[in-house]
């Protein structure tokens, strides 16, 4: 049963592919990317301004690294952005010998660590892998993998989550929360059935995993055991992925997609693309910088 929401539309530029939602709860500003377009949006929450940086390459995640910096994930490697004028700096490449692949989903764990999804361009099945950028060396975490998704934490940095959205699986793995690195094996959480695909998640204050389901109009909000507690109804059928924001982290920010859209699919989905607020009646969790060295 869906569970209506007060919910508004943040921004709405119709976005290709907006994927990699965060939000920096000192500046309260939202950041978020249309992947296939090379874009960046920045959304000042106090007063509603919206600013759309054109970044040159596709672009998937970033990660607060200070005041004055971020780390951008890109199809080619990872980029030191500078907010004051917008310049990239590569910091490392990442696969840029493989143009077969780009970034996907991401998000920085409690220690700093960066965990980095990549895919194949055209979704090739087990072209992607998972990568932990520790202390500014990469490592690979998981490989074989089709369209990964839904890396997220627990709130004490103990489990990490990551999907296989090719595979309708929602893995949980054991970590060092000291680290952000494995310390088990992935396990099945739970496996997605009806309508719709795990796309990207963010886990709350309460340790619940809040999953856009790509192809079905909404929010699927998870327990920690994998048991399905909500559904909040998104008004764009590809909901890709949600972020908690706000300075109370109250709010849920959701992106969305137009892709493989044709003229009719587009003519009855009229906010494919858009980015929307959810008022989510829980608390989230303010994201942690990412640590380079």
């Amino acid at each position: 049963m869906m569970e209506e929401v007060p919910t508004s539309v943040l921004s709405d530029h119709p976005c290709h592919l907006g994927e990699g939602p965060t939000y920096d709860v000192t500046t309260n500003t939202a950041w978020w990317f249309d992947i296939r377009e090379g874009k960046l949006f920045e959304a000042d929450l106090g007063n509603g301004a919206i600013r759309v940086h054109a970044l040159g390459r596709m672009a998937s995640a970033l990660g607060r690294i200070d005041a004055e910096r971020q780390l951008i994930v890109a199809e080619d490697g990872l980029y030191v952005r500078t907010l004051a004028d917008g310049a990239m700096t590569l910091f490392c490449p990442l696969e840029a010998d493989n143009p077969a692949t780009r970034s996907n989903d991401g998000r920085v764990h409690q220690s700093g660590t960066f965990w980095i999804g990549t895919m194949g361009r055209r979704a090739e099945r087990g072209a992607g892998a998972i990568y932990a950028l520790h202390r500014g060396k990469i490592s690979t975490l998981f490989s074989g993998i089709s369209i990964p998704n839904s890396i997220c934490f627990s709130p004490d940095g103990a489990t990490g989550y990551f999907a296989d959205t090719a595979r309708a699986m929602l893995y949980a793995v054991p970590l060092n929360p000291d680290t952000g690195l494995p310390r088990g094996e992935p396990e099945i959480l739970l496996r997605h059935t009806g309508v719709g695909g795990l796309d990207g998640s963010v886990c709350d204050a309460d340790g619940q995993i809040w999953n856009a389901c790509w192809g079905a109009s909404r929010v699927d909000v998870y327990s920690p055991q994998g048991e399905r507690l909500r559904s909040l109804p998104v008004p764009a059928k590809q909901a890709s992925c949600p972020a908690f924001v706000g300075t109370d982290l109250s709010r849920l920010l959701v992106t969305s997609a137009w892709q493989d859209m044709d003229a009719e699919a587009r003519a009855a989905d009229l906010q494919a693309g858009c980015t929307f607020l959810l008022q989510a009646s829980a608390r989230g969790r303010a994201e942690p910088d990412v640590t380079l060295a």
